[in-house]
């Protein structure tokens, strides 16, 4: 694999076009109107103009993706993460085209993006499921009776659903009558679907994930945990690796669940298994991520490996460069999603970056998609970039967090540095003790 489009933007596109240079691999960035002036075009060995800016006429335009790669004479396409990174149909084009997909086979992409489907797949091969539907809900009247089976509260969700685009919380009958109709609309509109299922809601949950690794000749591994459960909107915000929370057997079982999950699809390449946790540690699944994580950056600080270079390995079929007892991980890592939003009322903030830097000091990582002169359109999500901090321990990461957050600059738009400001400050979060509700509780997700 010699040359490698990237069919992603901003800081992933950038990302991976960094690992692929160690590789000795070439790349080619695709990019909108409203991008060509942003780090990873420049960066990447040659890059084309692939449309105007609304994702369906670029990012999401898999036809002249697929033609673009042909005239460069590409081995293999990147999908990063979103747009086409989950695209069942897309990695089947890829396939017919002659080239590689660097991420899991068509079929498994396309089994775990119907969440009722993995839901039944990962009951079948004995992992614990949150309780719900098995199939999806025709009818209010067969939710209702559903609920009142398993009780309230319920979440209602799109079957192919993602990133908390069509996830209800319904405390009662009333909510759920209220917002059947409405959820099921919105699946059809971001989705291509209408079908819903509920599931149980767990109250003061943790959300915490586990990263595996798959190759083509039968090996899979994990590589630890993340705690995700700072979130908004069902959105995560920061992630966490190891997680606070867990003791060491719940820890150990969900390593071992994870796997479990990961051999019932014979999954190749990197991916994430899903977990909702309760307060007694009971951990049930939630989905299977078919791609590279947003938060993959904290798993690699504490193992030191690189996932992006093991998921182009395993792309040309070798082995996975390590076993499970090979993988080590030390020190404490945490994430923050920095976006170009107004920090009081949690809405996009685009526009000009006037001055975009950062302390440079030893345990600081910044995986960024603008720099200082970017701009921050309103087409796409407007995470300006990923800061990332690691230390020996989770006190040393968060003193490490608080002085970088103390010396970041964020000039000419607004930002949510001072929502992370806050949150490091605060005695729920230097606890650890928090859930998926902390930023609703402490109305941090809404004033």
């Amino acid at each position: 694999m010699r040359k490698i489009l990237i069919a992603n933007r901003g800081e992933i596109a950038l990302r991976i076009i960094r690992t692929c240079r160690k590789l000795g691999v070439k790349t080619v960035a695709v990019y909108s109107d409203a991008d060509k002036e942003l780090p990873f075009v420049k960066e990447a060995d040659s890059a084309y103009r692939i449309g105007e800016p609304p994702v369906q006429k670029s990012y999401l335009n898999a036809d002249e993706i697929l033609r673009i790669a042909k005239e460069e004479k590409v081995d293999g396409i990147h999908p990063g993460y979103g747009f086409l990174s989950e695209n069942a149909e897309f990695a089947r084009k890829v396939k017919a085209a002659g080239l590689t997909f660097i991420g899991p086979a068509p079929d498994t992409i396309e089994k775990m993006g119907d969440k009722i489907v993995a839901r039944t797949t990962m009951e079948e091969a004995g992992v614990p499921v949150v309780p719900g539907s098995d199939q999806g809900l025709k009818t209010l009247e067969d939710a209702v009776k559903l609920a009142d089976e398993i009780g309230y509260p319920v979440m209602l969700k799109a079957s192919g659903g993602g990133g908390g685009i069509g996830m209800v919380l319904c405390e009662n009958e009333q909510a759920l009558a209220k917002n059947f109709d409405s959820t099921k609309g919105r699946a059809k509109a971001y989705f291509g679907s209408d079908e819903v299922f509920i599931e149980k809601y767990i109250k003061n949950a943790r959300h915490v994930e586990v990263q595996i690794f798959g190759d083509t000749h039968g090996n899979h591994v994990h590589m630890f945990e993340r705690d995700c459960s700072i979130q908004r909107r069902h959105q995560k915000v920061i992630e966490e690796a190891p997680s606070p929370f867990l003791k060491e057997e719940a820890r150990q079982n969900m390593y071992d669940t994870a796997v479990k999950a990961a051999k019932a699809v014979d999954y190749v390449n990197a991916g994430t298994v899903e977990f909702i946790v309760d307060e007694n540690e009971n951990f049930y699944f939630l989905e299977m991520n078919t791609r590279l994580q947003v938060e993959h950056p904290v798993t690699e600080t504490i193992t030191g490996l690189d996932l992006v270079k093991w998921q182009i390995l395993v792309a040309r079929g070798e082995k996975l460069p390590l076993l499970q007892d090979e993988i080590e991980k030390k020190g404490w890592a945490i994430e923050f999603r920095l976006y170009a939003e107004d920090p009081v009322r949690f809405l996009p903030s685009p526009g000009k970056i006037s001055e975009f830097s950062w302390m440079d000091a030893e345990g600081v990582r910044v995986d960024f998609g603008y720099e200082s002169g970017s701009t921050v359109t309103p087409f796409y999500d407007p995470m300006v970039a990923k800061c990332i901090v690691g230390g020996n321990t989770r006190e040393e990461a968060i003193q490490l967090a608080q002085e970088f957050f103390a010396n970041l600059k964020v000039e000419g738009i607004k930002s949510n540095a001072p929502l992370f400001a806050e949150i490091l400050s605060e005695e729920g979060f230097k606890s650890g003790s928090y859930t998926t509700a902390y930023l609703t509780e402490r109305k941090m997700a809404s004033k």
